[in-house]
């Protein structure tokens, strides 16, 4: 983020693309006004709020008080006091299959692999990346990397209740009236009751099973306690789905740049 210093001049020269105001964008394109101002580091939201309010945020040459004005940060001219502010640097959202194995950190004090050596080229190009939740060592599955730290906090926050879906294998063959009955009515844990959103069997046999389980909670290791708790221990467990996003059949160790659509879908599951 650039800011001139500058005074503004008190009849400034206004380019001609900027003689008409902004050009407002639908619904689901580009960026609201006061997000752009935040991720500019000008003020807090809230105090871009106050500020377009008060008159002091010009975009394209016209003062703007529309609070919730899309703009594209890309190709607007914004100036907060007269004063052009410029953003440097894209948003990255990346979706990653977490191999069975490895760390959910950037760096392992112990040599071990993690993710960060996965996104080792784009940290040293100066991307700063950090996920989205953990997955334990032993668990493979959906992590999300982005800087974005808006996204990544509300997504994070057991408030906007971000539903994580797993499919674990588990010992014995689950009786599924009861299981689902004691998961979704709740379970005590050592540090306090948890439930499930929903709970699927998908197959019996042979000793074991394989079973859906759809949550929003976070605490550690939260799915293989609750299938612990009801007498089938996991033997192996996916995370497959963050909210809208989903894993799909992308290889572990694999990244894959979201959409515009699933980007856009997790903004509307925290409400930016």
């Amino acid at each position: 983020m650039l800011i001139s210093n500058a005074k503004p001049a008190r009849h400034q020269y206004v380019e001609p693309s900027e003689q008409q105001g902004p050009k407002k964008l639908p619904w689901g394109e580009g960026e609201r006004l006061q997000k752009v101002l935040a991720k500019a580091g000008v003020a807090s939201r809230r105090a871009a709020e106050e500020m377009i309010e008060a008159g002091r945020i010009e975009v394209d040459g016209k003062i703007v008080r529309e609070q919730g004005l899309r703009i594209d940060p890309e190709n607007a001219v914004v100036r907060v006091d007269g004063v052009r502010v410029v953003v440097r640097g894209e948003q990255v959202y990346l979706a990653l299959n977490k191999p069975k194995g490895w760390q959910s950190t950037m760096s392992d004090e112990h040599g071990r692999p993690c993710v960060g050596d996965i996104v080792a080229e784009r940290i040293a190009a100066g991307q700063r990346l950090f996920h989205v939740g953990r997955l334990d060592a032993d668990t493979e599955g959906l992590l999300l990397l982005t800087n974005d730290g808006d996204l990544a906090h509300r997504l994070m926050h057991p408030s906007f209740e971000v539903s994580k879906t797993y499919l674990a294998t588990v010992d014995g063959e689950v009786n599924t009236r009861y299981v689902t009955k004691l998961l979704k009515e709740g379970v005590e844990l050592e540090d306090g009751p948890a439930k499930v959103d929903k709970f699927v069997v998908l197959e019996v046999g042979q000793g074991k099973s394989l079973v859906k389980v759809v949550l929003h909670e976070g605490r550690k290791h939260i799915v293989r306690r609750l299938l612990a708790a009801v007498d089938h221990p996991v033997k192996s467990l996916v995370r497959t789905h963050i909210g809208p996003v989903a894993l799909g059949d992308q290889r572990p160790g694999t990244l894959r740049v979201l959409g515009r659509d699933e980007i856009g879908k997790l903004y509307e599951a925290v409400s930016l």
